[in-house]
């Protein structure tokens, strides 16, 4: 009997299992839109949301208006871009920060390593911060929804806590998450406009977590 040949609808079942490969348009327009999220990146984190123009952003990636155009609607779904990939990438340092430990070690850990991930970006995180109060509801569930995997840290922390014995039972996992992360997020006024350093934010941010947590520690 002679051999069965691989029948052409096989070939083509097999490749649909592939992951597709872009062409050459595709991958210019993928790296097209990572220097303009590269070039925005480093301008919001130098200047904040305010200063940095569309024309400067365009500049800095070497390019033109429109090749930014081409990619993002407007600045403020440039900066969204940007944001939501580096609160990612901030969530993934805390994550692996947390380590072992008690419950307010491992959230401290985590914490101090989300401010010394992002101080050098300080300006960034003031337009974050800023922008929460005036952008239209849409962008702020958008930036919410930047903004969870940070939040999420926290909060599986807690759960972890509970689960251990740690923390009581009946804690309102979500609502100590909400104030410990609000804390964190407030504390930045002190970085922007009385200097303070990681250190100094660090030891503000315990304090606050003995606060928020001593009515949730298990007694027994």
């Amino acid at each position: 009997m002679r051999d069965i040949a691989l029948s052409p609808t096989a070939s083509e079942s097999q490749s649909e299992t592939e992951a597709p490969r872009l062409n050459r348009r595709q991958a210019a327009k993928v790296r097209t839109r990572q220097k303009v999220l590269d070039a925005a990146r480093r301008l919001f984190a130098e200047r904040g949301y305010e200063p940095a123009t569309i024309r400067d952003i365009a500049k800095g990636a070497g390019m033109s208006t429109g090749a930014v155009f081409a990619n993002f609607q407007d600045k403020a779904e440039l900066f969204e871009a940007v944001l939501a990939t580096d609160m990612v990438q901030l969530a993934e340092t805390m994550k692996a920060a947390a380590g072992e430990g008690s419950v307010r070690s491992r959230l401290l850990s985590a914490l101090g390593a989300g401010y010394h991930g992002s101080l050098e970006q300080l300006p960034l995180v003031q337009a974050v911060i800023a922008r929460s109060w005036f952008q239209p509801v849409a962008a702020e569930m958008r930036t919410r929804a930047a903004i969870k995997p940070i939040l999420s840290v926290v909060t599986d922390t807690l759960q972890a806590g509970v689960r251990e014995g740690e923390l009581r039972q009946d804690a309102d996992v979500r609502l100590l998450s909400e104030l410990i992360y609000d804390a964190f997020l407030s504390n930045y006024r002190r970085a922007a406009y009385d200097g303070w350093t990681t250190a100094q934010l660090s030891e503000r941010m315990g304090k606050q977590v003995d606060v928020i947590l001593a009515g949730a520690i298990s007694r027994q």
